[in-house]
């Protein structure tokens, strides 16, 4: 079907979930805003994942909607707002009825088994086939739209960038470079072991004059008081925070090591130089989207990348995982990103 720009005033973007899958979908905003000039653009998402888009300036709106809101309840909602466009980023069951219900002349989304009746303009493309962050651009490709960016985005409002660097002023040693750790994970064995991360840590802390601040999130709370706990006096807790004060205080990173997850994604958005540890997941397809970031992955396990939410072995893709590889990765990163951190060899 051929679209033309300038008959396009309004566009959705569909992405309800989760955090980290919001945020890489982002990689679509500059090209449209690029191709359709007049057209403001919205989010819907679900109503944990707001924040995730909602400070960005290329966003004019964010709608919200409940996890298990009424499909046509919230397509009612969406056909009050004249829409002329639609992008089904997500393109699951529950979506791709909104999407139809939404009586929006174009709808575009992937041509998903059993969801093709929803969209008037299907994009056939497999998942698999690239990062996940690109495969949402397929959506722009089918109807032309030119792929000049690839930029990811997340935006911390500046009242959570000032209040968590006042926070890190306070509490947190001079000239001492902070390192991030984030050991939050949607699935428990994406979460690499406490244990595990203390000999990182350890290992980290030999070599350069760092300090770690653990940014957690609701279900991480024994991991990350077992760090603050087996490596006291270099380990700073950070507060209970929101999705958007986390990324104040990721923000304030030198470095943030972290698994696969939401805030990973967040930290790599902004431009902070992330290693994501890897293992049940694969990291061509969800690793940190950035060229500033970089991954790692004991790629030797028969069983790497099982895509299993428990493990049902001894979790060897962590525990195995070889600290000095990891400090290799480290020390890439910060010759890559032009990084001053001292070193602490001494100690």
């Amino acid at each position: 079907m051929e679209v033309n720009p300038v008959n396009i005033k309004k566009i959705l973007c569909i992405k309800p979930r989760g955090i980290g899958d919001v945020v890489l979908s982002t990689i679509i905003l500059e090209n449209l805003k690029a191709y359709f000039k007049d057209a403001k653009i919205d989010y819907l998402t679900e109503d944990f994942a707001v924040s995730a888009v909602a400070n960005n300036p290329l966003v004019n709106k964010v709608l919200s909607m409940r996890n298990k809101e009424f499909p046509l309840s919230v397509a009612l909602r969406i056909r009050r707002e004249k829409y002329n466009m639609v992008f089904d980023l997500w393109s699951n069951p529950r979506s791709a009825q909104i999407t139809f219900l939404s009586g929006i002349k174009y709808r575009i989304g992937f041509a998903y088994r059993g969801r093709k009746y929803a969209y008037n303009i299907l994009a056939t493309s497999g998942r698999g086939a690239h990062h996940s962050a690109e495969h949402n651009l397929e959506l722009l490709k089918i109807i032309g739209v030119p792929v000049t960016s690839k930029n990811i985005h997340y935006n911390v409002p500046e009242k959570e960038n000032t209040a968590a660097k006042d926070y890190l002023k306070n509490i947190l040693p001079a000239g001492h470079s902070v390192f991030g750790i984030i050991p939050s994970g949607g699935w428990a064995s994406k979460r690499c072991d406490a244990s595990k991360w203390v000999d990182i840590c350890k290992a980290i802390y030999k070599k350069y004059k760092v300090v770690f601040l653990i940014l957690w999130g609701p279900g991480d709370e024994d991991d990350a008081n077992y760090l603050r706990t087996h490596f006291p006096g270099k380990t700073f807790l950070a507060p209970p925070t929101s999705v958007k004060e986390m990324a104040g205080y990721i923000k304030n990173c030198s470095m943030v090591l972290a698994n696969d997850s939401g805030p990973m994604h967040i930290s790599a958005a902004m431009g902070i130089p992330t290693l994501g540890i890897f293992g049940p997941t694969n990291p061509e397809m969800h690793g940190p989207y950035s060229g500033k970031s970089d991954y790692i992955i004991k790629k030797d396990l028969p069983c790497i990348i099982c895509n299993k939410q428990e493990c049902p072995l001894h979790h060897e893709c962590f525990l195995d995982l070889p600290v000095n590889d990891v400090i290799n990765k480290i020390e890439l990163l910060i010759r890559k990103n032009n990084l001053v951190i001292e070193k602490n060899e001494k100690v």
